[in-house]
Parts: C-alpha cells; structure tokens; sequence
C-alpha cells in the first residue's frame, strides 16, 4: 500500500555541470535515474515521482513504469523542483512528509532512505536528513564533503546546529559527512522555498543553512555509509564497478 501521507520527489535534470546528461548515463544496463527510481519504490514508504524538466527523463521513467512529473525548467534548485512537484502531484494536501531523494545515488539502499522518517514522530522536527560518520583524513579535510554538526539528542541522532565544508568541529570526537537527502514536513518545504537564500548559505554553497538561519529544526539520522554519489566521470565508474556486481 502506498502511503498518501508520503512522498519520495526525485529531482532529476540533464544540465549538471560536471557530468552533463547524467540522469540517462548506462549503469548495469539501466540509467541511473531508474536505479534510483527502483531504490525509492523498493523502500516502499509512500509515492514516487521523478521531477524533471527534461521530456527524455520523463520518458526513459515512464517506460519503466515510473512516474514523472515535468517542472519549470528555471528552478534554482532541487528544493524548488520537488515543491512545484509536490503542488502538482498532490493538490488537495494529503501529503504530509516530502522527501527530495537526490537522482545522483544509484547505490542509496532503501533502508537508508527509510531512516528518514522517524524523527517525524516528534512535532517540533520541520526536517530530517542523514549523515555517517567520518573515518578517513581526505573525507575529513575535503571542502567537498559537507560536515554535519549537531548535539546528540538519542541514538544515532542529532539536533543540527551547522553544516560546513571546513574540518569542524574542532579536537577530538567524531566528525559526520552529511548525505544530502532531505525530509520535510510539508509546511517546512512550504515555507523554506518562500525564504531568500541566506547570508551563511551563500559563504558555504550550502542551501540547509538557510533553513538553519531562519530557526527551522533540523535532525539528522547516522547512518552506517554514505551513498555514492555520481557528480564526475570517475563517480559513474565506480558506480557502474559497484551495481554490475550487485
């Protein structure tokens, strides 16, 4: 049974700028927007839907027994994309929890994606993401890998209180690499597209912190790995190493 009160939003378009038409590139035999597509429907949690503005996405998921839903093609990012998706998909507002499930993690496991949803038991949580702990010097100093930070607040959760591309927090202690997947309450996404990006969101090219600036609770789950994304040329290889052997 699909649950109305959840809604998995792929957000996928073809103009990356580091791998241009990724969303369609051959992984295993299948493009790796419908690895992600089948990863989604297998965590079986509530609706699925690609967002895209690309009618070749919309096609190639379709033809797999997807659903796909065309958006603007000037969003300016993913969290707008899954919003105008949301209003189409779901008019009447039975959708209470939207999560934007990145179309660039072929290998998310569903249980990963599943870890998401209950901090929503708590009222005052507006979003949920994920992170997994650090274990590595060149994850550790990489401005590429965002860290989460955040205080313990039960097990193998966080209340957030930043996210950075510096080595932080300082000393001793764990440090987490922040997965971008987001869940949001439906009112939370709502209000985070009406908000100008924010002062700290534009230092670190980081759009949860303008969630964070204007006092929206964010959790975080940890979680065992982090899902490989594909962002380069050498991604899609390791990706396509890791799936033809699955």
């Amino acid at each position: 049974m699909i649950d109305p009160r959840i809604l998995v939003l792929i957000p996928a378009r073809m103009a990356a700028t580091r791998l241009p038409g990724k969303p369609l590139a051959d992984i295993a035999g299948l493009p790796m927007i419908v690895h992600v597509l089948r990863r989604a429907e297998a965590a079986a949690i509530g609706r699925v839907a690609v967002a895209t503005d690309t009618p070749e996405i919309a096609s190639v998921v379709t033809a797999h027994g997807g659903e796909a839903v065309m958006t603007r093609s000037d969003h300016p990012s993913g969290s707008d994309r899954i919003h105008e998706a949301m209003q189409k998909l779901d008019p009447e507002g039975k959708a209470e929890i939207v999560i934007n499930l990145q179309g660039d993690f072929p290998t998310i496991t569903p249980a990963t994606i599943r870890e998401v949803l209950p901090p929503f038991d708590d009222p005052a949580v507006d979003i949920v993401t994920l992170a997994s702990q650090i274990h590595t010097k060149e994850e550790d100093l990489a401005p590429s890998v965002v860290k989460a930070i955040g205080s313990p607040i039960g097990p193998r959760r966080l209340r957030a209180l930043y996210f950075t591309r510096a080595t932080a927090p300082y000393g001793d202690g764990p440090r987490y690499h922040h997965i971008g997947l987001y869940a949001y309450r439906r009112a939370a996404l709502e209000r985070f597209v009406s908000l100008p990006p924010s002062p700290l969101e534009r230092q670190e090219s980081l759009e949860q912190l303008r969630a964070v600036e204007a006092g929206m609770r964010i959790d975080i789950m940890i979680v065992d790995s982090v899902p490989r994304g594909v962002d380069t040329p050498p991604d899609l290889e390791t990706a396509r190493s890791i799936l033809s052997k699955s």
